[in-house]
């Protein structure tokens, strides 16, 4: 039996309850929901990367990314992405920013789900990732 391990890169904050921000097993790799906070500076909150959707997004995929790496991973393993919007009006900018972040990305990943949500203090967006390797 392969032994789940935890995911935390360095960038992150300790999550505030009993879970990771990423966990492997075997070749699968799950990345816990990712907000655009900047990288954790000890002993300091966790601060949004700007108030704009497009500063928080790029963050957030950053985020998501060093999640990846650490597990191992890169963005061409990932078959599932989930974003969570908070407000619908948000959609179509979101969308830009998300082709254009993806814009050399040789298959994208097989699905993506968007739902609108309620996020805690000014943040605009969360992703979750699903990735496969080998």
């Amino acid at each position: 039996m392969t032994d789940k391990i935890a995911i935390t890169p360095a960038t992150h904050t300790a999550p505030p309850a009993k879970f990771s921000h990423g966990v492997r097993k075997g070749n699968i790799l799950q990345v816990a929901g990712q907000v655009g906070f900047r990288p954790a500076s000890a002993g300091e909150e966790p601060v949004p990367a700007g108030p704009t959707l497009r500063e928080q997004t790029l963050q957030t995929l950053a985020n998501v990314r060093s999640v990846l790496e650490e597990g191992g991973a890169t963005w061409e393993d990932v078959v599932m992405v989930r974003v969570y919007l908070t407000d619908p009006g948000s959609f179509e900018e979101f969308n830009r920013v998300y082709d254009e972040y993806f814009a050399d990305l040789k298959g994208a990943p097989a699905a993506r789900t968007t739902v609108y949500v309620g996020l805690p203090g000014d943040l605009l967006v969360e992703m979750d990732a699903l990735a496969v390797l080998g």
